[in-house]
């Protein structure tokens, strides 16, 4: 058994969530789960209590997504939907935007998709070209979006834009909410080789008209608000990450001790072993990144869990596709197929190292923000 630094609630939360995640299985139902996660209160465990949830931080969160992956039926959408939007609501929406949304978010009834990546910005989050302007008390909203999650399933997207400085004239970051059905927000489905229960979205915004009350938080406040989304958001897919590869391993694992050839469990050849051992070493090392990055988020350091969340995303995704890799190797053939369901995780793995953000942009951050060295952009 893994050794943690987590306390005696944190252990029960853990042993919880992974009976949850057990029921269901590698063939579970997205709706179905999302519902019970909700009921038993993990998906809101990290929103205010007064406002519905469980008055818990990101590091009760990522728990309940680490072990539903490791259970095998890890759920993408809350990444985006209490970890971004919900933890950016709390911090800096409206007592009304809080009411509206925080206790629907909590209890599973209604959800929120995040958009920010766009066709030509890429990871250049100063190069959005999706733009606010004001028409009176309105807003009206203009761009384009791409790789937006389960914006077909979700109430109203969370989009990042750009509005004027009057004093500056230069573009600031800002957030607003855009109902589902909003009049010229318009959706399509990208074709995706890589099968999930969630789906990609390319969004178009033709001026897109919202009342003053969809801008969240202070127009003014820019990157702030923003980052308090993005370090969850790469704390949960480290979580995602670390999940998906404890659920590789185990059937690894478990494949290596039945295994028999020339009456010797395979699992007993050191180059089965030893690769397996490496595998869970890596994995534990990314999580203890992943801890340290939401305890200091959580603590109100956003600047300690910028870099923490940055490791600890850059670390699972690693040690997420070595696992699945040395996974489906073990395995052979089996590997391939369906009754293990280790082949679609390869696909699957690739993910956390690209997204939300790359490993070569984090390389970027930790080369210029923690060494200290010069930028080359």
């Amino acid at each position: 058994m893994s050794i943690t630094l987590e306390s005696e609630e944190h252990t029960a939360l853990r042993a919880a969530v992974a009976q949850l995640g057990k029921r269901h299985g590698r063939t579970f139902d997205r709706e179905t789960l999302w519902s019970e996660a909700a009921k038993l209160g993990y998906l809101g465990v990290n929103l205010p209590e007064e406002h519905g949830g469980g008055g818990g931080g990101i590091s009760e969160l990522s728990i309940v997504l680490e072990e539903l992956g490791a259970a095998g039926c890890p759920l993408l959408m809350m990444v985006v939907s209490p970890a971004i939007c919900g933890t950016v609501i709390a911090r800096f929406g409206t007592e009304t935007q809080k009411q509206e949304w925080l206790p629907a978010l909590a209890d599973g009834t209604r959800t929120m998709a995040f958009g920010i990546t766009e066709p030509d910005a890429g990871s250049n989050s100063h190069r959005i070209t999706t733009t606010a302007r004001k028409d009176g008390a309105d807003w009206l909203l203009t761009g384009r979006k791409v790789f937006i999650s389960g914006v077909d399933i979700a109430d109203a997207t969370l989009i990042v834009g750009r509005t004027e400085d009057s004093r500056t004239g230069r573009l600031k970051p800002c957030l607003f909410i855009v109902p589902r059905d909003a009049e010229g927000f318009h959706r399509r489905q990208i074709d995706m080789e890589l099968q999930a229960a969630e789906k990609q979205f390319e969004l178009t915004l033709d001026d897109v008209r919202l009342p003053a009350e969809a801008l969240v938080g202070d127009e003014d406040a820019g990157l702030l608000q923003l980052f308090a989304g993005l370090n969850p958001e790469r704390i949960m897919t480290a979580a995602f990450a670390i999940g998906m590869g404890r659920y590789a391993l185990a059937q690894a694992i478990t494949y290596a001790r039945d295994r028999t050839v020339w009456n010797t469990p395979i699992g007993a050849h050191q180059a089965i072993a030893h690769p397996l051992a490496q595998a869970h070493i890596d994995l534990e090392l990314a999580r203890l990144m992943m801890q340290k990055a939401a305890h200091l988020y959580d603590a109100g350091d956003d600047a300690g869990a910028g870099e923490a969340a940055n490791m600890a995303k850059y670390a699972a995704g690693e040690a997420c596709v070595k696992a699945v890799d040395q996974a489906v190797h073990t395995l052979g053939g089996n590997g391939l197929t369906r009754e293990f369901g280790l082949a679609s995780l390869i696909t699957a793995a690739r993910v956390a190292r690209i997204a939300p953000v790359s490993r070569e942009m984090i390389l970027n951050y930790v080369s210029h923000q923690t060494l200290g060295l010069p930028k080359s952009y």
